[in-house]
């Protein structure tokens, strides 16, 4: 009976190889599958129409020009990251003999993360009332993406843990201060956006191990940045600007 169980899973593996790429040293970045390739490209680029539709909405709902400024932010930063991403894992797949531009388009795929981040949070740290300490935050979101830029220009891929770590503080900082918003309306949906992205990571963290595992972080960063979008359309657009808190 053990034989036969043993030499199913000898026939199984090479099966499950042809769908998930083999696991890397910590020190190299993962050869995914051309199963995978397709599916990173697919899960992202398929959101590229909807985020420039959505974001382009903000910006006719948008009742002055600081609205009309922020929407513009905003979208840029959503589109953004579904372009670079699906961008870099298309070269990545198709032009991987050419290891200066997959190098150059991983670098701009990771820093983009950094200013889609702060322009995640633009729309409530310039459209919400916030404490006079707080109201700083709406210029050191950009610094930090700043920073976290110039981090992965001479940093890149020197060490995959702190990448973590900056993006996690990246991530978590602003919202700490938007609980300092009078007006608490979207911060459950804040919240339950920036769970679907925490538990993304535990995919990110995966490959080799779980079969399309990068694909499904990619759907887990969809979903939350979904979540936000419907939030910052309801609560800060949809609503009018009678409706909100002033600025």
């Amino acid at each position: 009976m053990e034989g036969k169980v043993h030499s199913r899973l000898l026939t199984f593996q090479p099966q499950l190889l042809l769908f998930m790429n083999s696991r890397v040293p910590p020190s190299k970045r993962y050869q995914p599958t051309e199963y995978e390739h397709a599916a990173n490209c697919a899960t992202h680029g398929f959101w590229i129409i909807p985020s420039i539709v959505g974001s382009s909405l903000l910006y006719f709902l948008s009742d002055d020009k600081w609205e009309s400024i922020t929407a513009w932010l905003y979208g840029t930063g959503l589109s953004g990251l579904f372009i670079m991403s699906t961008m870099f894992h298309t070269v990545s797949w198709k032009k991987s003999h050419l290891q200066i531009v997959e190098q150059r388009f991983h670098m701009c795929d990771r820093m983009v993360i950094y200013f889609f981040i702060a322009a995640s949070y633009a729309p409530w740290l310039n459209l919400r009332e916030l404490g006079p300490w707080a109201a700083h935050m709406r210029w050191l979101v950009w610094i930090m993406a700043c920073v976290g830029s110039a981090y992965v220009f001479f940093f890149h891929e020197k060490n995959k843990i702190l990448d973590l770590i900056c993006y996690t503080v990246m991530g978590a900082v602003p919202a700490i201060v938007l609980l300092s918003m009078p007006n608490r309306e979207g911060v459950l949906e804040l919240s339950m956006g920036g769970v679907f992205y925490c538990l993304g990571v535990i995919f990110f963290k995966s490959d080799g191990l779980v079969p399309f595992a990068h694909a499904i972080w990619h759907i887990f960063v969809a979903i939350g940045a979904a979540i936000h979008y419907y939030a910052i359309w309801r609560y800060l657009y949809a609503t009018g600007s009678h409706m909100r808190s002033s600025r």
